[in-house]
């Protein structure tokens, strides 16, 4: 059964909480949401996957944004009960500092299996099928935006572009037509080019990371607007170069998409530094809380966010030494066994020791003037 104050104390720590993880997600989206527009805007992205990589994008980042979000939970509610002088009732009842670590556990300990498992599993999945998503887009008009019947406009504002129809996969397509219009600023003048096909595919290079359009029986008519001069040319065969896809076959993409049970069974360097890094996001669930509960400690005297800042810095240190120690993992410095245990343990102790000392009454100035003068 639990306390009436252990089910107040969560009920303001999950209340925190969900604050603050609405407000780290609005922060995320946005962050998300402007990188993929600007990369759709470059043709690096296809518009039809936004919504899907917006999603995807923010269970990938749920392993940074969770445990700092129930660390400013902790700072929000046992500040404000700091603040409005709730604790030293709670102090007066009879209940010590410790007694705070058990609401905090009833909360952190179930985010700490979420945590788990959203880093050994959700997140590899969603970044295993963000990549699969554009890869598909990279291999298909369809996917990529383009409707048979309809002009549609190419990124960059690089022209439009028409077919008459389609495959089902979209590599395949009939009656082609691409318009496009360039400035040639030092020229001051602006450069047409047109291009068409009676039919043509969509394929790639050998290595699979370059698409093309192969154009079968066309023209091409290039000139400048406003002049008599245009240049025709006939075709039987032109293959054209299309922007680049983000795929996210970088090697950080690589990794972080690989299996947990792969991770496992490796001994690539890489691999174990990753396993490392997802076994930490669980873990600093537990050693955030505890670091947090001693830092939330303030009179009602002082500034309403000054514990806060010293807690966010606190953080900040606390994941720089995560991603210091990430690297030198994965550049051999570090043995791999070690993992990331140098900075959790100390940080724990550090938290201890914190809890332990503001549980010691101060000493009264007064009384110890007195014994100093008399002696």
């Amino acid at each position: 059964m639990l306390r009436i104050v252990d089910r107040y104390l969560v009920r303001e720590l999950l209340v925190s909480f969900l604050a603050a993880v609405a407000i780290l997600l609005l922060v995320t989206v946005g962050a998300t949401v402007a990188d993929l527009l600007a990369k759709i805007a470059r043709g690096r992205v296809a518009a039809d996957l936004l919504l899907a990589l917006i999603g995807l994008r923010t269970v990938d980042s749920l392993t940074l944004l969770v445990p700092m979000a129930l660390f400013l939970a902790v700072q929000l509610a046992y500040g404000r009960l700091y603040r409005e002088s709730e604790m030293a009732v709670f102090a007066a009842s009879g209940l010590p500092v410790t007694g705070l670590v058990r609401p905090l556990l009833l909360l952190a300990v179930p985010m700490t299996f979420a945590m788990a498992l959203i880093s050994f599993w959700l997140a590899p999945a969603a970044v295993r099928q963000a990549q699969a998503l554009q890869e598909e887009a990279s291999r298909s008009l369809i996917v990529a935006g383009l409707e048979p019947g309809r002009f549609v406009e190419l990124p960059n504002n690089d022209g439009v572009m028409y077919v008459d129809s389609m495959n089902a996969d979209g590599t395949k397509f009939q009656k082609m037509f691409v318009a496009s219009e360039r400035t040639d600023a030092q020229a001051g003048h602006v450069n047409l080019n047109v291009i068409t096909a009676a039919d043509g595919e969509l394929y790639h290079d050998a290595n699979g990371a370059e698409r093309y359009l192969g154009l079968n029986d066309g023209f091409r008519v290039e000139g400048v607007l406003g002049q008599d001069n245009y240049r025709l040319m006939r075709y039987a065969r032109n293959d054209v170069k299309l922007t680049d896809t983000e795929t996210d076959t970088n090697a950080d993409s690589v990794k972080r998409s690989a299996p947990t049970r792969d991770l496992l069974a490796s001994n690539d360097l890489v691999q174990r530094t990753e396993f490392q890094w997802r076994l930490a996001a669980p873990l600093s669930v537990l050693v955030l809380v505890l670091l947090a509960l001693p830092l939330a400690k303030s009179s009602p005297r002082e500034p309403r966010y000054a514990r806060l800042l010293i807690a966010l810095l606190a953080w900040v240190i606390y994941y720089n030494c995560l991603a210091i120690g990430r690297s030198k993992l994965s550049q051999g410095v570090f043995d791999p066994r070690i993992g990331f245990w140098w900075v959790q343990v100390p940080t724990a102790l550090i938290a201890l020791f914190l809890l332990w000392r503001s549980q010691r009454l101060p000493r009264p100035r007064a009384a110890a003037r007195a014994r100093t003068g008399a002696a």
